[in-house]
């Protein structure tokens, strides 16, 4: 069975970036996030990128724990932009 995860905050787009996952309304790469937090603070990420909101963070850690939370397969599905 596989989980369809979705993201109001995240969305995946061919024209943005070539479909990297990026925080909705920006061109900032999700992954850059998890890149980030591996030395700095989610407050350091933020003011790095004020156009990232702590909400939008959130969502991509809560996205990342369901991810590897399941036993199953999972389909993202971004936020239609």
């Amino acid at each position: 069975m596989k989980h369809l995860l979705k993201s109001k905050y995240i969305v995946s787009d061919p024209e943005i970036l070539g479909g990297t996952p990026v925080f909705k309304g920006t061109r900032v790469p999700v992954e850059i996030l998890f890149d980030y937090i591996k030395d700095n603070s989610i407050e350091e990420f933020l003011k790095g990128y004020p156009q990232v909101t702590r909400q939008m963070v959130n969502d991509a850690l809560t996205l990342a724990a369901l991810y590897f939370s399941k036993k199953s397969g999972i389909i993202y599905e971004g936020a239609a932009r």
